[in-house]
């Protein structure tokens, strides 16, 4: 099955995120306009449609299918104020003082070194220019995360249920920890909004089922537990969720992600 039809999926995860984030962008004219992990395009071409010409956006990202669909995209609807490179946003291919805009929809959560990343958009970004970051947070679907930590907790899985809170750690940092990083790179904070949207499904059997989380979320889930406890574990947490869509009348999860809204006001110490 092609990798890119996970690609169909990033825009309705990303969309509350993206739409939060063109809520705050700074519309100028003639900028040049840095998206760091842009995915499926959004919102790096919905943003270089806004801004038009003679605006320039460029997007990075690893991904080889991310570059082939991003292309499609902006060649099939005639973008032309738009360019994706392929690279990682630890090395941004890009010179000092460029860009008046940075943005990075959920994208930061992503990156291997993300005060590296912070430090690279400090050095690529001009006096006065803003960068806006969204990122979902630790207690992205907690009720799905406390029913895994409960059925390992009932299989005496304690060295897993340390790998669980690790995996959640690395994959979604604290607003204040991410507040630090943004200050250590350089940029002062103007606002940072706290906003969320829920994930509802029938049940838990619909939820692990879904493609979305079965290709973002599943594996690395699976890599916690071992090889011979995976099939028995998620079928009790499977067995719980759907005990808990039984009596709430649906399976909710929630979804918070912090906006922060940055401004590059001084040169790093």
């Amino acid at each position: 099955m092609s990798p890119s039809l996970l690609y169909d999926e990033l825009p309705i995860w990303s969309a509350p995120f993206g739409l939060t984030l063109l809520d705050h962008v700074r519309i100028l004219p003639g900028i040049n306009v840095l998206d760091i992990g842009s995915g499926s395009g959004f919102p790096m071409l919905e943003l270089a449609e806004r801004l038009g010409k003679p605006s320039m956006v460029y997007g990075i990202d690893p991904s080889e299918d991310s570059i082939a669909m991003i292309t499609a995209k902006k060649e099939g609807k005639g973008i032309t104020n738009a360019k994706i490179i392929r690279g990682y946003a630890e090395e941004i291919p890009f010179p000092d003082d460029f860009f008046q805009l940075i943005i990075s929809n959920n994208g930061l959560n992503n990156v291997s070194d993300q005060a590296r990343t912070l430090s690279e958009c400090h050095r690529v970004s001009k006096y006065k220019a803003q960068m806006l970051l969204t990122m979902n947070l630790p207690e992205t679907m907690s009720i799905f995360y406390q029913i895994f930590e409960e059925v390992l907790l009932e299989q005496h899985m304690n060295q897993e249920t340390v790998k669980l809170k690790t995996h959640i750690f690395e994959k979604r940092k604290p607003p204040e920890y991410l507040a630090r990083l943004i200050e250590d790179s350089g940029f002062s904070i103007v606002s940072a909004e706290i906003h969320s949207f829920n994930l509802r499904y029938t049940d838990g059997t619909a939820f692990l089922n879904h493609y979305f989380i079965r290709k973002a979320f599943m594996d690395p889930w699976k890599s916690i537990l071992p090889d011979s406890s995976v099939a028995m574990i998620f079928n009790r947490i499977e067995e719980k969720l759907n005990q808990l869509a039984a009596q709430k009348g649906e399976l909710s999860l929630a979804v918070p992600y912090v906006c922060f809204d940055c401004l590059k006001e001084q040169t790093k110490k």
